[in-house]
C-alpha cells in the first residue's frame, strides 16, 4: 500500500501497489480518482486532474525540462477503436498547429503500450461552466474579458482554416494565473470538410449555430455564434434556448426568438446585450464580418461599462 493525497480534497488515501498501471481508486472522502505516481517516459504522473469516457487527464512532472504538464491519455477501452484513434490524433494535430496564449498548448503526442497520449499545458483551475454554476451568473465585466480573449483565440483558429465546432463554457479552462484557455478540438474540422453522415450533427445543443442544424453547413461564423451563446449563458445565468429535449433545443436556435440578455437581467448593459445578439443572428451574413469587429465591440462595451462603474 502507498499513501497518496487526493488532488482535489487533499485527503490521504491508501493505494494498493498491485493495481494496473494508471488504474485509479476513488478518494475515500470526495470520490475523485487517485493514483500512485507512475513513470511514463520522461514524465512522472502524480495525480488525476479529470476523467471522462474517452480519456483521463493526469497532472505530471516533466523530469527533463523540470516543469508541470498535463498528460491526456486515451482510455484503454477506446484505444482499440480505429475511429477513436484517428479522432484523437486529429485533435492533437489541429490543436498543436495553434499558437495563442488563450489556447491550450500541445507539447507532444506519443504512445505507451498501445495507448496514445497528449502532453499539454496545465489549466486546472476550473472552467467557465464551474463559474456559472457557483455564481449563478458571471459579472458582466468578466464576461466581456473572456469574450475578448477567446474571440482573439478563435481568430487564430480561423486563420488556420479550422473550425472548433464545440465552443461552450466547459471548454474554456483557467490556468493558475486565471487566464482563460480554449481546449477540446475533438470535433474540429478543416474549413470545407463535409459532414460525415454516419457521425451526424456533432456539438452541444445549448450553443449550436442554426445553420449547422437547418442547412447542414458551417464556417467560422458558426463558432462566433457559439461563443456569443456561451457569453449569453455566462452573463444571464441561463442558456439562450432550453427545450425539453436536445432535438427541440437545437431547432429552437433555428426557429426560436432570442430574448436579449438585458431583457432577462436588467443590470446587463444595452451595449453588451446588443453585441451578443448581433453575434447570434440566425442569418450568418448578419453577424460580425470578422472576429476583429466582434472583439472591438466587446472592448467598446467594456470601456463604457468601466466608465459607468467609475462614476458610481
Amino acid at each position: 500500500m502507498q499513501m497518496v493525497p487526493c488532488d482535489k480534497c487533499r485527503t490521504p488515501n491508501f493505494v494498493p501497489q498491485n493495481l494496473a498501471k494508471f488504474q485509479p481508486v476513488p478518494c475515500t472522502e470526495c470520490r475523485h480518482p487517485v493514483i500512485a505516481p507512475v513513470k511514463l517516459r520522461q514524465f512522472e504522473l502524480r495525480s488525476v486532474i479529470g476523467s471522462g469516457g474517452m480519456a483521463m487527464v493526469f497532472r505530471a512532472w516533466d523530469t527533463v525540462l523540470e516543469r508541470e504538464v498535463a498528460v491526456k491519455m486515451m482510455s484503454a477501452n477506446i484505444a482499440a477503436q480505429p475511429g477513436a484513434l484517428a479522432a484523437f490524433y486529429r485533435e492533437a494535430r489541429f490543436q498543436a498547429a495553434l499558437n495563442h496564449t488563450n489556447i491550450i498548448h500541445i507539447y507532444n503526442y506519443d504512445e505507451d503500450q498501445g495507448r496514445k497520449y497528449l502532453v499539454m499545458e496545465v489549466a486546472d483551475q476550473g472552467d467557465l461552466d464551474n463559474r456559472i454554476e457557483t455564481q449563478g451568473r458571471v459579472d458582466e465585466l468578466y464576461v466581456l474579458d473572456v469574450g475578448i480573449q477567446i474571440a482573439s483565440a478563435l481568430d487564430v483558429v480561423r486563420q488556420k482554416d479550422l473550425m472548433h465546432l464545440d465552443i461552450k463554457p466547459s471548454n474554456i479552462l483557467y490556468n493558475v494565473d486565471g487566464v482563460p484557455k480554449l481546449t477540446d478540438f475533438g470535433i474540429a474540422k478543416k474549413v470545407g470538410a463535409k459532414r460525415d453522415d454516419a457521425e451526424g450533427l456533432m456539438g452541444t445543443p445549448f450553443y449550436i449555430a442554426p445553420e449547422r442544424v437547418s442547412e447542414g453547413w458551417q464556417d467560422w461564423r458558426s463558432d462566433l455564434y457559439s461563443l456569443a451563446a456561451t457569453l449569453y449563458h455566462a452573463a444571464t445565468g441561463e442558456v439562450p434556448f432550453d427545450a425539453p429535449s436536445a432535438e427541440e433545443t437545437v431547432w429552437a436556435h433555428v426557429n426560436g426568438t432570442l430574448i436579449p440578455p438585458n431583457k432577462k437581467v436588467k443590470d446587463i448593459t444595452k451595449d453588451t446585450s446588443q453585441t451578443i445578439c448581433k453575434a447570434m443572428e440566425k442569418n450568418p451574413d448578419n453577424r460580425y464580418k470578422s472576429y476583429d469587429d466582434f472583439r472591438m465591440e466587446l472592448e467598446a462595451s467594456r470601456s463604457r461599462l468601466l466608465v459607468q462603474r467609475f462614476k458610481r
